[in-house]
């Protein structure tokens, strides 16, 4: 099920924030070619909301434990982390951007 998370506006570029879709806690990020993508907001590794770390070139860096993750697919980058994290689909329509939960 899609969700409208922001309007596009509200998301500069190179940056990242919390939204909630449905129930569940999403790091929107939007790239600096003006892409979006979205991961679970947590860190694979321990209970910290990712959106609270560093993204910087297409990878957030959780700020517990250093855990870094590809922020276009979830892919886990580096210890301690050693799983990925959940990667949902995001789909921009007239301005607004939308995350599928399914």
């Amino acid at each position: 099920m899609e969700h409208r998370v922001a309007n596009e506006v509200e998301v500069a570029l190179g940056s990242c924030q919390a939204v909630i879709a449905g129930d569940v806690e999403i790091v929107l990020f939007r790239h600096r070619d003006g892409s979006f993508s979205a991961l679970e907001d947590r860190c694979s590794h321990a209970d910290v909301q990712l959106s609270q770390g560093n993204f910087e070139d297409g990878i957030i860096e959780c700020m517990a434990h250093g855990a870094k993750f590809d922020a276009h697919t979830g892919r886990h980058l580096c210890m301690p982390a050693v799983t990925p994290v959940k990667r949902f689909e995001v789909r921009v329509r007239d301005g607004e951007v939308f995350v599928n939960i399914d």
